[in-house]
């Protein structure tokens, strides 16, 4: 009688679990879209055929009605998402996975051993450094002292050889434009000005005289955040004197480039100049800086192939290049006459792409096998020492340092298994733990397994899909595809703590390895660029379906996202399949393919996408993939939020408005279309954690509501 009351009462609570599980309703939320004046009169004409952009008034950033329809769009957006029963405990949630400390990889900087640790939800990590010998860590730098809201962030620091002195970027609220500062490292103290608009810049130490670095000029008033930026320029800056009186090294007017970046060698002999007008491919130029006024002498002269020199001795440059080689070799080249034809074989090209770096006199060659890493370490002779032991399948990153250095540090992650920090003694490649991080998840319980689909024109894609172990493919998980597909850019496994949230509910996340990427070198990258790119599109579509026909969800259950790029790729694929997935997350993207070149930086993506100006056949291929410009009248697309931010200064946020504007007039049914603008933001990078978790919180309860399931 006991043992029967027991089970009724283990039979009641099941039933009270599961009703409570799905006890949401998930009513339609009714939407009413703010009225977005429309122009006819704005037209554009290419090659004969006239195009009409009615809503091009909300390209002015700055503009009173441009002001007012962002404040109304969010209210709505705002207005919605507060209808969801489960978004605060999803933010709760989500604070408490990332309420964890995490580190980065420490250097050796002069007498001390600098890393940064964000402790718990902290905005922004903190920069510390302890000297050897000593119990506690001071902190050097702190950027959540930056701002009130911990919306500036540290962009970027570079110390000179001996540690004495650092140059470090801030950025506010998300732009690309940083302001620099100067610290004497031993007393924190600032010295000399701070420089202004400084942007796509890297920092090189000269000695302890100065450093060069790189900036545009800034765009007039009023069209700063959209303004083209055309004609980079390198400068080197004297410390002590004002910036007006830094001296132009490299570009302007006189050798025009869209992109120029420097670096000095490890042994301060040369300064390295690189530039380029595209995202791919480029010039290199060395000077001898121990010879006074030494002219600029062009290594590489042209910007058919990409190159960079790894390090430098006493004879020779080490250079990786993919001229003759698309998965990319060594080669080394005499300092008297380092052009391309007295260049010698060192490291050849194999059959997996390479990403070479350099610690303690050896050279560590990363190479993808599939989107994973595997790791050999060389000597500087060329001799293979080891195949380096990583900890499982996933990323590896990491594998550089001084010369002088003993052991290095490099992190290793995948979708399971959140970045650990690893030792690694150089003479023996014996690696050991150093930070692990606290973040709460059971990587035991969850798997990542690879597949190769075959897309519409027959070739083979890898995808990883991770879920719980012993997951049932019954066509009902929610599922989140994800994939960006262009610029060369190899997306491999990495850990997100925001996709617990997905995991733990019996979700699954698959990431899609598309051609435009660079997974499988420079060939996979041009099978996506310009007259090429629907097979991006084809590929991410063909992904989708793979994971419908095999169960793994069904179009009901299915979200789909991407950004910057990526949110192109969104974009182009639901207005091409609208009933693709439940879901569409478009966010920062490109979408106005007949104009991004106008914006910013935009000009230098040609290489992938060619322009409207170019030819017919070009403007006819853009047009007929842009987002922007192939809605249909009357049909129903997924439910969508757009994600974009005031400050986005790479991908202008004009994209994602002009985009939402059109979507919110041609789309029917009850699937809503929302778009979510970020202040104090930018295109994704140095967000605090706060403004993190609230975006993730109204990604995921806006995916759950649409899905029509009730997260746990």
């Amino acid at each position: 009688m006991k043992r029967s009351f027991q089970l009724m009462l283990l039979l009641l609570a099941f039933t009270a679990c599961k009703t409570s599980n799905q006890q949401t309703d998930f009513k339609t939320i009714a939407v009413t879209y703010p009225v977005t004046k429309k122009d006819t009169t704005v037209k554009d004409v290419y090659f004969g055929t006239t195009v009409a952009d009615p809503y091009r008034w909300l390209e002015n950033d700055t503009a009173a009605d441009t002001k007012t329809w962002v404040k109304a769009e969010n209210e709505v957006t705002q207005g919605y998402l507060s209808q969801i029963p489960f978004r605060t405990k999803i933010r709760k949630r989500l604070e408490e996975l990332w309420n964890y400390d995490s580190y980065s990889a420490p250097s050796k900087e002069g007498a001390y051993t600098y890393f940064s640790k964000k402790a718990g939800l902290q905005n922004q990590s903190v920069l510390y450094r302890q000297k050897e010998g000593d119990k506690e860590a001071e902190v050097f730098l702190d950027p959540n002292t930056f701002s009130k809201t911990g919306t500036t962030s540290l962009a970027g620091l570079n110390f000179t050889k001996d540690g004495s002195l650092a140059a470090y970027q801030i950025s506010e609220g998300g732009s690309d434009w940083h302001k620099m500062l100067v610290l004497n490292a031993v007393t924190k103290k600032q010295i000399g000005d701070t420089l202004q608009d400084v942007k796509f810049s890297s920092i090189a130490w000269k000695k302890n005289e100065g450093f060069y670095y790189s900036s545009y000029d800034k765009p007039k008033e009023g069209s700063q955040l959209a303004g083209k930026t055309d004609q980079h320029k390198l400068y080197f800056h004297t410390l002590g004197q004002p910036q007006s009186q830094d001296k132009l090294v490299f570009g302007g007017s006189t050798t025009p480039r869209r992109y120029i970046g420097a670096q000095v060698t490890e042994n301060e002999k040369w300064l390295v100049i690189y530039a380029a007008n595209s995202t791919y491919g480029g010039e290199i130029y060395v000077q001898d800086l121990t010879q006074t006024e030494a002219p600029i002498v062009p290594v590489v002269n042209n910007m058919n192939n990409q190159s960079g020199i790894l390090t430098a001795d006493d004879q020779y440059f080490y250079i990786q290049t993919d001229k003759d080689a698309p998965k990319s070799k060594i080669v080394v080249a005499p300092l008297a006459h380092p052009q391309p034809e007295n260049w010698k074989p060192f490291i050849p090209e194999q059959s997996e792409v390479l990403s070479a770096s350099t610690a303690g006199g050896n050279i560590f060659c990363s190479y993808l096998k599939d989107a994973i890493t595997r790791v050999i370490q060389y000597d500087m002779q060329g001799r293979k020492v080891r195949d380096i032991s990583l900890p499982g399948l996933g990323s590896a990153y990491g594998f550089s340092g001084k010369n002088s250095e003993k052991e290095l540090y490099y992190s290793f992650t995948s979708y399971i298994n959140p970045a650990t920090i690893y030792k690694m003694d150089i003479a023996s490649g014996k690696s050991d733990v150093y930070k692990k991080p606290g973040v709460k998840f059971v990587s035991d319980d969850y798997e990542s397994s690879q597949v190769f689909y075959t897309s519409k024109d027959g070739t083979k894609i890898p995808m990883i899909i991770t879920h719980k172990k012993g997951i049932k493919l019954d066509g009902t998980n929610p599922t989140l595809l994800y994939a960006y597909g262009g610029f060369s850019i190899s997306i491999t496994p990495y850990f997100s703590t925001s996709d617990i949230i997905l995991l733990e509910n019996g979700g699954i996340y698959a990431v899609a390895n598309l051609r435009g990427g660079g997974e499988y070198g420079e060939a996979w990258h041009i099978a996506g660029t310009k007259t090429k790119k629907q097979n991006v599109f084809d590929d991410f579509i063909a992904a989708a379906k793979y994971l419908v026909d095999n169960k793994y969800t069904s179009r009901e259950k299915l979200a789909i996202q991407g950004e910057s790029n990526g949110g192109l790729l969104i974009g182009a694929v639901i207005t091409q399949e609208p009933g693709i997935c439940k879901v569409a997350f478009p966010f920062v993207g490109v979408m106005d393919m007949l104009r991004y070149h106008k914006f910013t930086a935009g000009a230098g993506w040609a290489y992938d996408y060619g322009t409207s100006e170019d030819s017919k056949e070009m403007f006819d291929y853009l047009k007929s993939y842009s987002p922007l410009h192939n809605f249909k009248e009357g049909t129903a697309y997924p439910a969508t939020l757009v994600m974009t931010a005031d400050h986005d200064d790479r991908v202008v946020p004009a994209h994602s408005f002009k985009f939402t504007a059109t979507m919110q007039e041609k789309h029917k049914g009850d699937n809503p279309v929302l778009i979510r603008i970020e202040t104090k933001a930018g295109h994704g990078s140095g967000r605090s954690t706060d403004q993190v978790i609230k975006a993730e919180a109204d990604k995921w309860s806006f995916m759950f509501y649409n899905l029509q399931v009730t997260p746990k």
